[in-house]
């Protein structure tokens, strides 16, 4: 039996059955070890910023480990556009077995990378550099994977079959933190602070190892077989996906009405959530990764479920049903994650409500991309406290040459013009600043850190849960609704730059746009703007613009 006659009607159904299961598990495995690998770094990011981003200030080191993360995002279209073509022209198997070597070597190397204390600004250059080709290597990645299984899939179960592509992004995540919390409670804080945090960059070499084995025993997939044996290949594939307008309309419509919506839905459920509650919030890393983790595994067989439902309904409705339900939820959903995650937070914040009382032209962005600029100005000095003790608070506009001050409740706390001092008074004044403020927060009941005793995990993990209940809706059926829209002859490169436009680009700079908001405003929750308005957009337009595919035959 050829592969080219696999999927052919009057194959054996129960002889495909069997050969389908073989391929997901294959193709899943693999996926689940470029996801891990994927995934570390943003699991790492608070260590990561005081490891390479020492040279600058808290906020802004923070904001470039955030943006060294979706670095990798940025570049995966590009990876999408060179790969795809490479699929469409070698073969599926062939390029995915490429972009699995780059992805497990770039992740390997940032296991043994030097901080920037030993060899300076070449260590974020070099971590960026690898971030950079872990985004070409997953952008080609994906498309592949989920090309690759529904054309495996017989027709009717696309979605089901396609969905445990789906699982392996959750599922790598899961396993990186799986590898991090285990690290974490055998050497303990301090050691993997300092050096423990590499093991799990380290131990992907093995992973790779198991993976390159697992691919290397895949065949090419059925469709492109067929196509190839019949001569009806494309020869430019780039130019047939994006030069000629009828298939371009399609990748914009896939982009807009399907593909950002999901994005910011996945990232905000599985990205910013852990952000939100480790960074904001103030929660112990290790106990957010395990109530990350838990929420993770109970939400998982919703990927199945949802990809089977797909099959009979309609991939269309659950994905734009999906966007919108977690756009009209996301505000009260965080409001109750603050309220169970640090509930001396949420007392102080209803009791004794903090306001930055100052003249606008006194207050600067608080990012410093050359890590030299010394905020000293009054407005200045109180909103980078507050930033950096995750304490939300209101502006009011003061006249002109006003003194900045912070009320707190009904204390108020005058700040002092650093500008005026030497450097020597400055940092004598700052400190004594600093002290009187952290003193007033602290009566107000301003907590340093979540009170790891105090954390209502249960709830906690009931509302990750349903974070990521609505990212299994609308990335269970993504897969099989992308490969619908495309031929066979383009397919890998059509589908594979929407989908990563879409993740890469606006789900991708989710966390570090979100945090820049935030730290804007002095609203922890203002944030969620970023991901409601894009999902909204992607319900409204997806429904006027998607056509449903479950029923189309992708094999001619």
């Amino acid at each position: 039996m050829t592969d080219s006659a696999v999927g052919a009607p009057e194959m054996d159904q129960k002889a495909l059955d069997k050969r389908s299961r073989l391929v997901i598990l294959a193709s899943s495995v693999g996926t689940v070890i470029e996801w891990y690998d994927f995934y570390l770094y943003g699991s790492l990011a608070a260590i990561i910023t005081t490891q390479f981003f020492s040279g600058v200030n808290e906020t802004t080191g923070y904001i470039f480990a955030l943006m060294a993360f979706a670095a990798g995002f940025a570049v995966r279209p590009f990876g999408a556009i060179v790969f795809g073509r490479l699929g469409d022209l070698w073969g599926r198997k062939n390029t995915f077995l490429v972009t699995m070597l780059l992805m497990g070597l770039s992740t390997f190397v940032v296991g043994l990378l030097p901080p920037y204390a030993a060899i300076g600004i070449a260590a974020p250059i070099i971590l960026v550099a690898m971030r950079l080709v872990q985004g070409l290597a997953l952008g080609g990645e994906y498309g592949g994977a989920a090309t690759y299984v529904a054309e495996h899939a017989p027709h009717g179960k696309r979605g089901f079959y396609t969905s445990f592509i789906q699982i392996t992004a959750t599922a790598g995540l899961m396993l990186s933190l799986i590898v991090i919390v285990g690290v974490r409670y055998t050497i303990g804080e301090a050691a993997f602070a300092d050096w423990g945090w590499r093991i799990p960059f380290l131990v992907s070499i093995l992973l790779l190892g198991v993976s390159l084995w697992i691919r290397l025993k895949l065949a090419e997939s059925p469709a492109f077989q067929k196509m190839k044996d019949e001569g009806k290949g494309s020869k430019t594939p780039l130019k047939d996906s994006f030069g000629k307008w009828p298939n371009l309309k399609i990748v914009l419509i896939a982009l807009i009405g399907l593909a950002a919506g999901q994005a910011v839905v996945w990232y905000t459920g599985q990205f910013y959530a852990l952000f939100f509650l480790e960074k904001i919030l103030k929660v112990d890393g290790g106990l957010t990764n395990i109530m990350v983790a838990i929420a993770l595994l109970l939400a998982t067989p919703f990927f199945v479920f949802w990809g089977w439902l797909s099959d009979k309904i309609g991939r269309k409705p659950i994905i734009l049903g999906g966007c919108l339900i977690a756009a009209l939820t996301y505000f009260p959903l965080f409001h109750a994650l603050t309220n169970a995650a640090n509930p001396q937070l949420a007392a102080a914040t209803a009791s004794s409500p903090v306001t930055v009382y100052a003249d606008p032209a006194d207050c600067n962005l608080q990012f410093d991309p050359i890590g030299k600029t010394v905020f000293n100005q009054s407005c200045d000095l109180a909103k980078s406290y507050l930033a950096k003790a995750g304490v939300t608070y209101s502006n009011i506009a003061a006249p002109a040459g006003t003194v900045a001050e912070v009320r707190v409740g009904s204390v108020v706390i005058p700040s002092f013009r650093g500008e005026a001092l030497s450097a020597a008074d400055f940092k004598s004044q700052k400190a004594d600043w600093d002290k009187g403020l952290g003193a007033a927060l602290k009566t107000a009941g301003y907590p340093a850190k979540a009170d790891s005793a105090l954390v209502n995990k249960p709830v906690v993990i009931g509302i990750l849960f349903i974070l990521v209940f609505y990212v299994t809706m609308v990335y269970g059926p993504i897969a099989a609704a992308l490969v619908e829209m495309f031929p066979t002859n383009i397919r890998y490169t059509s589908m594979s730059l929407p989908y990563h436009i879409g993740n890469g680009w606006f789900g991708g700079f989710l966390p570090t746009t979100a945090f820049a908001m935030v730290a804007a405003t002095g609203n922890i929750y203002y944030g969620l703007w970023y991901p409601i308005v894009i999902a909204i957009a992607t319900a409204v337009l997806g429904f006027l613009l998607v056509k449903e595919g479950k029923d189309v035959d992708i094999h001619h």
